[in-house]
């Protein structure tokens, strides 16, 4: 009798990214994606561009108020953006 291993194609492709070395950009890549969705459509039209450097993700805004506001939501949108993406790709935000 033959045994089989029978493993699931996303476990597959998960391990194959992993060992390439592609599934954490995969990942933040996916969390920069995720911000117009988590941040709503109003901060979204303001957010000029977005990266992540060193497990921070950097949102440069146009409107100096809604800066300062969402400054003080900052940890809200950390746990919202991971939850977003499945795993914890950053540790904060800075607004720019």
């Amino acid at each position: 009798m033959f045994r089989r291993d029978v493993q699931s194609l996303k476990d597959l492709i998960l391990r194959n990214l992993r060992d390439q070395g592609l599934e954490t950009p995969l990942m933040q890549k996916r969390l920069v994606e995720a911000w117009p969705q988590v941040a709503g459509p109003v901060i979204a039209r303001y957010t000029l561009n977005t990266y992540i450097y060193n497990q921070t993700l950097h949102v440069r805004l146009s409107n100096p108020a809604l800066r300062a506001d969402l400054s003080m939501m900052r940890q809200e949108f950390v746990k919202k953006l991971n939850d977003a993406v499945g795993e914890q790709v950053i540790t904060d935000i800075r607004f720019g």
